[in-house]
C-alpha cells in the first residue's frame, strides 16, 4: 500500500510522512530529497540548472540511493553517484535551485521512474508535490497538507536553525523565498502543485503535530483495511 502526502514547502509533510511511516512500520520515500540530490550533483558538475537535457541525462544515469539502518523505516543517508549528499541537500543554496530542476519534464520523468521502482518494493509513505496527482495516482491514501504561508516560513526557519545553529537566518528572506517557491511549484506547466481530486486536505496552521499524525493514522487504518479487502477479492 502507498500513502501519498503532498503539500507546499513548510507545510510539515516531511516530518508528518516520517512519523506516519514510523507508526505504521512502512518505508519512507522522500522524493523531494531525490530532486535535491540531483540539484547538488548538477552543481558539483558545473551543469546549469536550466539545462534540461543534461539534467535529465543525469537523472537517468545516476541512481539515487537511500541508506537505511536495519529495522528502521526512515532513511539515514542519501547517496547519488556514490557521494553522500545527506547534508548538502538541505543547504539554502539547494533550496534556491531545486524548484528550477524539479519543474523540468525530462527530469521529472526520469525520477518518477526511480520513485515507482523504489516504492514497489514495500508498503511506503511518499511525500512531495505531485505524488497523488502524477507519481502514484492509485495510492491507497492521499493527503494534501497546507498551512498559512507565515507559519510555513517560520517552520522552515526553525528547520534551518536546527541544521545550522550558528547560522544567521534571514526571516524576511525565508518568507519571500517560500512565496516564490509556491508560485513556481503551482504554476509550472508539468506536474503543478495541487491537491488530487480524491485527496484529504488538512490545514495544519492551528494543529499540533500529534493532532495531524493522529488524524492521518485514522485515515490510514481505514484505507489499509480497504486495501487488504481489495487484495483478497
Amino acid at each position: 500500500m502507498i500513502i501519498a502526502i503532498d503539500g507546499p514547502a513548510g507545510s510539515g509533510k516531511s516530518t508528518v510522512a516520517r512519523m506516519v511511516a514510523t507508526h505504521l512500520e512502512f518505508y519512507y520515500l522522500d522524493t523531494g530529497a531525490m530532486y535535491r540530490a540531483l540539484t547538488v550533483a548538477a552543481a558539483s558538475r558545473g551543469i546549469a540548472l536550466e539545462d534540461e537535457a543534461a539534467l535529465a541525462e543525469l537523472a537517468r544515469t545516476l541512481p539515487i540511493e537511500f541508506g537505511y539502518t536495519t529495522g528502521e523505516a526512515l532513511p539515514s543517508q542519501v547517496v547519488i553517484d556514490g557521494e553522500d549528499v545527506t547534508r548538502a541537500i538541505r543547504l539554502p543554496e539547494t533550496d534556491a535551485g531545486v524548484s528550477v530542476v524539479a519543474r523540468q519534464p525530462g527530469v521529472r520523468a526520469a525520477l518518477v521512474a526511480q520513485q515507482r521502482a523504489l516504492a514497489a518494493q514495500h508498503d511506503t509513505v511518499v511525500e512531495g508535490r505531485d505524488i497523488g496527482t502524477v507519481v502514484f495516482p492509485d495510492a491507497g491514501l492521499k493527503v494534501f497538507l497546507t498551512a498559512d504561508p507565515k507559519v510555513r516560513a517560520f517552520r522552515r526557519i526553525q528547520q534551518n536553525e536546527e541544521r545550522d545553529p550558528a547560522g544567521e537566518q534571514d526571516r524576511r528572506g525565508a518568507y519571500e523565498a517560500l512565496i516564490a517557491r509556491d508560485e513556481a511549484d503551482s504554476s509550472r506547466q508539468h506536474s503543478p502543485l495541487k491537491a488530487a481530486g480524491d485527496a484529504r486536505t488538512l490545514d495544519t496552521t492551528d494543529l499540533a503535530l500529534d493532532e495531524v499524525i493522529d488524524r492521518i493514522l485514522a485515515w490510514a487504518r481505514v484505507a489499509r483495511l480497504h486495501h487488504q479487502e481489495g487484495a483478497l477479492q
